[in-house]
């Protein structure tokens, strides 16, 4: 069944056996590419292992009394099922303990914390209900049957658990009972009648109404079943015919269709009758009348002509049903799996998943194309009824379609809760025809199957900022952030949101918050400060309080390479007549820091580019050259004693350093050729780690540690400019 079974023990989806219910042991064959008869039958599948029903309570012991102590190693358990709640190893050692133990108290204490975060899981629904039907609390048994339904709907071993759990309970002398009894026959198909599976299901529903001796309810149900592509869809039609052969037409048929039947039945013998009696005339004695039927009375030739006439019309919704199980019938067979477990499924289950739901999405395309299709003939009167009528069962067959399509996204999110990308389709399916029905399955999938999965998360805020909810957005990501700490993406989305939402105070607060949080981390607080001087600087227009930010990041990290690059920029981006000095105090600042050689020339190149471009005055252009020189001079004698074995090898320059230098040695010796290169992409004015879009943010800081912000040494800075080489004078 969809949503039921295990592949181990304890995984709590089991496998219902109910006498009441119709216990098939075979399924015919996939339909053949033809209309033979489905003849042959072969045995069916075992369902998945797991625990029965009266596994529950091996011995007939009396259970604790409620209200008792709780047994002695249950907080135990408890704490380590709480501490670590995505262990479900741990949460199934803690039912095994309260099941063991046959305390109600505990048990019931440890199945509701678990069915709240694991709902999928069919068999812990079922020793729930059994455990407070043991105990004499038929009332609570049946809300845990409707609380369970409400998490897996299409549950079929569910309904029919409820079902006979309802007949075992309520008495059904009173005339309430039946009626009660078969409105949740008509929920339960309702919900989960279209299911693949749900053959258990109509056949508990078509034997119920033979009990009650409504043969004509029986066979209104065997009429819809009939219209279903289920794995025993030829079983249904024989069914159907045993029923009608084992009763009279009239008590079968709807009144409707049986005096329509009946109408044109007799209207077909007087014809016969009257071509037989033409016949019979010429040779009949004259004045011998032929004997008259009795008005009032249908002979047994008129309703074997009637069966005749209900399986001729029945056969062609057969055929067609038979080919709608055809087309499905491989997609099915490819689903090995179809109940949910915490174990990952393969990459073939995933693909045949998205495989099926492809195909029966495209039936919805196909469907819909056609019924939007207008006539190309003139119009008559006849040929617009004929029109309107196909409009109707094109509008029908849409519908009828979409509730497919819906019924197998809920199938597949059975087997496939953990996965994300499922989840989405649905969520991008519903929302074009309704936000509300979009909005329920993102609740259902971060509140309950994904709590630990960021991304789909803030997809959910994103969703609810783009239709204007920005109270529930703020709510999303907020619950988010309490149940990952420290994960920065999610604390940037808060920041941009209120930045968007024109709260620019409150933006700045959380970034401000998050600065003050990491100052123990300080990789970390450096890139909340960067992120922090960036809103300041062009979203907020204060320079002085950037300025603030990063030199009190500095502090903090002096040996951290982006914060002075973040701070060239910022001082290089302001007024050049008024940045002169604050510009050489950047550079001379790094390349006193204990920074790499790389960096230090990457500043000090940068310096030098902006003396050039905006520098007052020839000497203090020369000064910034000269210290410029004297750096290159430094690294090139330190890459020489490398070269000679004076320090270690590991510690030779980069392959970016010896570059660097060697376009210095290139010129000659007598016309310096001047190291500048082309300036880098501004560190304030422009956010690298969001280029690839804005939900792909780099993946350091989707993890706990934070290790790197990504590379900020490839700009390649090596390649000179083509100055004149006698522009200045040699050192």
């Amino acid at each position: 069944m969809a949503a039921e079974g295990s592949e181990e023990e304890m995984s709590g989806n089991v496998e219902l056996e109910e006498a009441s219910a119709m216990n098939v042991s075979e399924v015919p064959p996939p339909p053949p590419p033809e209309m033979p008869e489905n003849g042959s039958a072969v045995v069916a599948p075992e369902s998945p292992a797991g625990h029965d029903s009266e596994s529950y309570s091996v011995a007939q012991t009396t259970e604790h009394e409620e209200g008792g102590t709780l047994p002695a190693d249950f907080e135990r358990l408890w704490k380590a099922a709480h501490d670590n709640p995505q262990d479900f190893t741990s949460w199934t050692d803690l039912l095994q303990y309260c099941e063991q133990e046959r305390h109600i108290e505990a048990s019931r204490k440890a199945l509701e914390a678990f069915l709240a975060r694991y709902p999928l899981c069919y068999g812990y629904w079922k020793k729930y209900v059994d455990l407070e039907r043991r105990s004499g609390n038929n009332n609570k048994a049946e809300e845990v049957c409707i609380w369970g339904l409400k998490g897996i709907p299409l549950s079929i071993d569910l309904w029919i658990h409820y079902i006979n759990l309802l007949l075992g309970t309520l008495d059904m002398n009173l005339p309430d009972s039946p009626k009660r009894i078969r409105s949740v026959f008509e929920d339960a198909v309702a919900a989960a009648g279209l299911d693949f599976h749900s053959d258990r299901l109509w056949d508990l529903y078509i034997e119920w109404e033979k009990e009650q001796g409504n043969a004509k309810n029986a066979a209104a149900v065997l009429d819809r079943v009939l219209k279903v592509p289920t794995q025993l869809y030829s079983t249904h039609y024989d069914k159907f015919k045993e029923h009608l052969n084992n009763n009279p037409p009239k008590d079968v048929l709807s009144s409707e269709e049986f005096e329509e039947l009946k109408t044109l039945c007799r209207q077909s013998q007087k014809a016969e009758r009257a071509e037989q009696a033409q016949e019979v005339d010429e040779e009949r004695p004259p004045g011998e009348e032929l004997p008259a039927t009795p008005e009032g009375t249908d002979s047994e030739e008129l309703i074997q002509k009637i069966r005749e006439q209900v399986l001729l019309r029945r056969d062609k919704v057969y055929e067609a049903n038979e080919g709608e199980v055809r087309k499905r019938w491989n997609f099915e067979d490819a689903i090995k799996r179809p109940y949910f477990h915490v174990k990952p499924l393969d990459r073939l289950q995933l693909q045949a998943w998205h495989s099926y739901l492809d195909w029966e999405i495209s039936e919805l395309n196909r469907d819909t194309k056609n019924s939007t299709q207008e006539p190309t003939q003139e119009a008559t009167e006849e040929s617009k009824i004929t029109a309107q009528n196909q409009e109707t069962s094109a509008r029908d067959a849409v519908a009828h379609s979409d509730h497919r399509v819906r019924i197998l996204f809920e199938r597949c999110l059975i087997a496939c809760a953990l996965y994300e990308d499922f989840w989405m389709r649905y969520v991008q399916y519903l929302e074009p025809q309704s936000v509300d029905e979009a909005r329920a399955v993102y609740k259902r999938a971060c509140e309950i199957h994904l709590s630990n999965k960021p991304n789909i998360h803030m997809q959910w805020a994103t969703f609810e900022e783009r239709h204007g909810d920005l109270t529930q957005a703020r709510r999303v990501l907020e619950a988010l952030e309490k149940s990952l700490p420290g994960l920065a993406v999610v604390r940037l989305r808060r920041a941009t949101l209120e930045r968007r939402a024109g709260q620019l105070e409150q933006s700045e607060a959380l970034l401000t918050e998050a600065v003050a949080e990491s100052k123990e981390k300080p990789t970390l607080h450096a890139f909340y400060s960067i992120k922090l001087a960036r809103l300041l600087l062009k979203v907020g227009r204060n320079p002085s309080q950037a300025r603030r930010v990063l030199q009190e990041a500095l502090e903090i990290s002096p040996d951290n390479d982006k914060l002075h690059l973040s701070l060239l920029e910022l001082e290089a981006s302001g007024d050049p007549w008024a940045s002169a000095d604050a510009v050489r105090e950047c550079v001379t600042r790094a390349l006193a820091a204990p920074l790499t050689s790389h960096t230090k020339l990457l500043l000090s190149q940068r310096g030098l580019q902006f003396a050039e471009d905006y520098s007052s005055s020839i000497q203090s252009l020369l000064t910034v050259y000269e210290a410029h020189q004297k750096l290159l001079d430094e690294l090139r004698g330190t890459k020489r004693e490398a070269e000679n074995g004076a320090e270690d090898p590991q510690k030779m320059l980069k392959s970016d350093d010896d570059a660097a230098a060697a376009t210095s040695e290139q010129a000659p010796p007598t016309t310096p050729q001047v190291p500048i290169t082309t300036p880098p992409p501004s560190m304030v004015g422009t956010d690298t780690s969001a280029q690839a879009g804005y939900g792909a943010y780099s993946s350091w800081y989707q993890q706990p540690q934070y290790g790197s912000y990504g590379s900020y040494g490839s700009y390649g800075y090596q390649n000179p400019w083509n100055y004149n080489q006698s522009y200045y004078p040699p050192s």
